[in-house]
């Protein structure tokens, strides 16, 4: 197993920028694909951005492409979510989570963080 914690998360205005981190521990983090999910109240959890284990390839909820970039450091343990241009839509709950290959699907994705929230003021 791993355990993932998310960390960057606050309140920014909108057209600000956050960089959230997650940080892995228990298992090669370099095994894992890993993925960024949100989730609004009332909404479903949704895909945000997706990264394979060598990073070779990445994917991007429509929503976000262009304004998120998400990254990896293996040396690290880390994987990022650089947001920017932030509007009010994107306020959520953050969660990362790590799976066997970068997907859209939450199924795909076996272990997740405890989330942590973005909050973008208008």
């Amino acid at each position: 197993q791993v355990q993932l914690v998310e960390s960057g998360g606050g309140l920014v205005q909108a057209g600000g920028s956050l960089r959230l981190s997650c940080a892995a521990s228990g298992r090669p983090f370099s095994y894992y694909a890993m993925g960024w999910f949100r989730q609004a109240p009332g909404k479903e959890r949704d895909f945000v951005a997706s990264i394979s284990p060598s990073s070779g390839t990445t994917y991007y909820a429509d929503s976000v492409k262009g304004r998120f970039t998400i990254s990896r450091d293996n040396a690290m343990n880390r994987v990022y979510l650089q947001m920017n241009s932030l509007k009010p839509e994107d306020t959520a709950v953050y969660y990362c989570a790590a799976g066997s290959l970068a997907s859209r699907q939450f199924g795909a994705y076996a272990y997740w963080g405890q989330g942590t929230q973005v909050t973008v003021s208008s």
